[in-house]
């Protein structure tokens, strides 16, 4: 999907640069180019964001998990 949006973002570019002035090829290039670009990635970003914090969530509660199981174990007294 980048590639599409690297071409996106040179069509627009060209666009830009054919307008007739600076501010005219700047707002061109912003507002049909990078502003839509950046949402759409953005949008397309969520899942593997998604992913990576329920992967962080479960690597925070296996550590908890393995700190109480060690507090647990060097309460008891030794066996023998």
């Amino acid at each position: 999907m980048y590639i599409v949006a690297i071409a996106w973002i040179y069509v627009v570019f060209m666009m830009a640069i054919t307008e007739t002035s600076v501010i005219a090829g700047i707002m061109t290039f912003l507002l049909y180019g990078v502003l839509p670009v950046a949402i759409i990635l953005y949008v397309m970003g969520s899942g593997r964001r998604k992913r990576k914090r329920y992967a962080q969530e479960m690597q925070r509660r296996e550590e908890l998990l393995r700190r109480q199981e060690e507090a647990a174990s060097a309460e008891r007294p030794p066996e023998g």
